[in-house]
């Protein structure tokens, strides 16, 4: 993917946070992408392979080809596939914004997390729209972290998440995009654009999404801008850490934790 800087940072940390958050939500995210036999589908900013691995396993008639600006990401993605025996994959390093392809070769395109890293996301779906076929269907998935509810309810747990929000936004990205999601599908001409909301609410009665979202991936994500976001004098370091103590907590037994991605598509 192409921004000013992933604010996530590419470390061993990340792209584990990155496997346990696709892990923990194929079912919610995954579970109708699916595409024709015999499609040719261009995957636009793959990262480390995580959402690939679920995509490209449930579509074993289909072919992938998934690119991402970040070398080290490719090769860590390229492993990651080879290693679960994937073969219906195929990795290119491609910036976003100039993808190396002519107009019109794949059938379907998908575009998961990676528009609330960009500066100019309208640009890069005109981008990925020029090399899909008349006729062919883009998926976009994204996040909202404005979208994040939990009890116990906690200011300095809210005050850490803004944090996260306003260090993507000075790179450049929107952490809340997903509540735009249909009107950037639209502006782009897409047709028959439509969104749904993919609900992640975790409780104890839930232990799965308890872990794997909870705590692995949502305050996980939190916690690894912590020496950006009291370095920048955002927040102080104690107030920070107060606030992923208190993130941690939603985890507990009486606790819950509740977030909203979006998931659209359109029509070329």
């Amino acid at each position: 993917m192409e921004s000013t800087k992933y604010v996530h940072g590419y470390t061993s940390r990340e792209s584990i946070r990155l496997n346990d958050q696709a892990n923990t939500l194929e079912e919610i995210i995954h579970h109708d992408t699916i595409f024709p036999k015999g499609s040719l589908i261009l995957e636009a900013g793959c990262g480390v392979g995580a959402q690939t691995k679920i995509m490209a396993s449930g579509n074993p008639g289909s072919k992938f080809i998934s690119v991402d600006i970040s070398e080290d990401s490719l090769m860590e993605a390229e492993k990651l596939i080879r290693s679960l025996n994937i073969t219906n994959v195929e990795f290119e390093q491609a910036d976003i914004y100039k993808l190396p392809f002519k107009d019109e070769v794949f059938d379907d395109a998908i575009v998961c997390f990676v528009l609330e890293h960009l500066n100019n996301p309208v640009h890069a779906l005109h981008e990925v729209m020029r090399v899909l076929k008349k006729g062919g269907n883009l998926i976009a998935v994204e996040g909202d972290h404005g979208s994040a509810f939990f009890h116990p309810d906690s200011e300095f747990a809210t005050a850490a998440i803004q944090c996260l929000v306003q260090l993507q936004k000075q790179k450049g990205g929107n952490a809340n995009i997903g509540r735009e999601l249909y009107p950037l599908l639209n502006s782009v001409g897409l047709e028959n654009v439509s969104v749904s909301p993919r609900v992640v609410y975790a409780d104890s009665s839930k232990p799965h999404l308890v872990e794997g979202f909870t705590r692995n991936t949502f305050t996980a994500m939190i916690e690894g801008v912590a020496q950006e976001a009291f370095g920048s004098g955002m927040m102080s370091k104690k107030d920070f850490e107060q606030g992923i103590q208190d993130l941690y907590r939603t985890a507990e037994e009486d606790g819950t934790f509740i977030y909203m991605f979006f998931k659209g598509s359109g029509i070329k």
